[in-house]
């Protein structure tokens, strides 16, 4: 079991190599010994878990794997019984008080991926403490196991539609009575995952006009991974452009996280997105609270909370280390570069369903459409461009650019010089301008990520330009 490590947001390997299902169940064993564990410690009822699962290759079977594991060492299974967007698996254990969950995705990596998420009582990803626990009882004791059939007979798994409470909940949270004025023309691209038709569900009651393209579940995806950025919604951003709509919303693989086109085809980065939430929670509902950003958060936020006063934090990248401080202190948003937002008031992990919802509430709210609003957003806060590249990257040449790094920091970067370095998750050289590059391996594939931010579109490119090449030549 020595390949099974629990990353920046669960395990996730390629599908019959390491993602098996006697892997699998290895795994769900760890998961109902650590759960037995805490039941005995903390002398608590019968432990219950939400189990739900995506759209990917034989996602429904580990699901249910999963689940007869579970029962067969005496927890109880609320299993979901179609394939469910990770935030409706987080919102069960939450609204109805149970132990935990755990969601069969890979997010959005690659379809030759799958992955298990452990969620802790809270609805978030579960934090290291917890995760080391499950990574140091693989394969120690024996798989217990029972027959689905039989775990229902006996009331030890109950298939239910967990999704119906979520979206319930959701209309309650946003404002309903806004966006049945509204007249937009949404597209809603789901990318062929648990998304599917879920933000055109919501909106059934109002005069938005909305059309859902790739919202029939598809193990493959399309043919492209399921993260809606740049590089994978090229095709949407056409669809955008020659339908004339308002704005393009698109969920990723398991839906907790978001990516928004404007109507001129222009894709936002996760950045743009975290901003425009935030403004909305700030000036529209007059919310307030702390914001945290991963280290690889945009320059663009720390100046918003700084001009409003706001307690800022900043984690390493993995949204368990958002929501842990989510869950200790008043937040009124967290968030990360690829588009995943928790808000207050709702849970403390990502929801895409929601996010986009809250984006339409926005423009309802200023009867303006996004490139407006972020027209003022440049003229009050400056213009800040965010690039983000992977390199295909092996464990060794990971380790060896780290070392590299550490050893000899940039001192200066393209003629500026660099006045802070931050290196507890990859390194990050911010300029003296704000603007930045950063070097982190991948916790998830392997792949280095190369991030920049800069004062302009030409400042971005060449920082990551001058970050690949210098990457490459190690």
């Amino acid at each position: 079991m020595s390949n099974v490590h629990f990353g920046t947001d669960g395990w996730r390997a390629v599908i019959s190599e390491d993602f098996t299902f006697q892997n699998v169940k290895i795994v769900a064993q760890a998961i109902a010994d650590y759960v037995k564990k805490e039941e005995r410690k903390n002398h608590e009822k019968k432990s219950v878990l939400a189990v739900g699962y995506d759209t990917r290759f034989l996602s429904g079977k580990y699901a249910e794997l999963i689940s007869c594991v579970l029962a067969a060492n005496g927890i109880k299974v609320i299993l979901a019984d179609s394939p469910t967007p990770t935030p409706s698996v987080s919102f069960n254990i939450r609204h109805r008080k149970l132990t935990g969950g755990v969601m069969v995705t890979a997010s959005h990596n690659p379809a030759s991926y799958n992955g298990i998420k452990y969620k802790d009582r809270f609805g978030s990803s579960a934090g290291k403490m917890i995760t080391n626990v499950i990574e140091s009882s693989l394969g120690k004791s024996g798989v217990k196991f029972i027959d689905k059939a039989l775990a229902v007979k006996k009331g030890m798994i109950k298939t239910e539609n967990i999704i119906l409470p979520h979206l319930k909940r959701i209309k309650k949270f946003v404002d309903m009575g806004l966006l049945k004025k509204a007249k937009f023309r949404v597209l809603v691209d789901s990318m062929n995952g648990t998304g599917a038709n879920l933000i055109g569900e919501a909106l059934k009651s109002t005069d938005i006009r909305l059309t859902t393209i790739n919202g029939t579940p598809d193990p493959y995806f399309g043919g492209r991974p399921p993260e809606p950025n740049e590089l994978h919604l090229q095709s949407t951003a056409k669809v955008i452009r020659k339908g004339r709509f308002d704005v393009g919303l698109a969920t990723d693989g398991d839906a907790d996280r978001l990516g928004v086109i404007l109507p001129n085809g222009k894709i936002l980065s996760g950045h743009k997105v975290m901003t425009l939430l935030l403004l909305h929670f700030l000036e529209d509902r007059r919310a307030t609270g702390g914001v945290v950003q991963t280290i690889c958060g945009t320059a663009l936020i720390d100046k918003i909370c700084d001009m409003y006063g706001l307690e800022k934090y900043e984690t390493a990248v993995g949204f368990k280390y958002i929501a842990e401080i989510f869950n200790k202190n008043d937040i009124l948003l967290g968030g990360e570069e690829t588009g995943g937002v928790a808000v207050k008031g709702w849970l403390p992990e990502r929801d895409g369903i929601l996010s986009g919802l809250l984006i339409l509430e926005m423009m309802a709210a200023r009867k303006k459409g996004l490139v407006k609003i972020l027209e003022n957003i440049n003229k009050t806060y400056g213009v800040y461009v965010y690039r983000r590249s992977d390199l295909r990257y092996s464990p060794e040449k990971k380790k060896k650019l780290m070392r590299k790094l550490k050893k000899q920091p940039f001192n200066k970067l393209l003629g500026k010089e660099v006045v802070c370095v931050k290196s507890f998750d990859g390194f990050k050289f911010i300029r003296s301008d704000a603007s930045w590059l950063m070097f982190r391996p991948s916790g998830t594939e392997p792949k280095l990520r190369v991030y920049s931010e800069g004062r302009s579109e030409k400042e971005a490119v060449k920082l990551i330009e001058f970050g690949r090449k210098y990457a490459s030549g190690i």
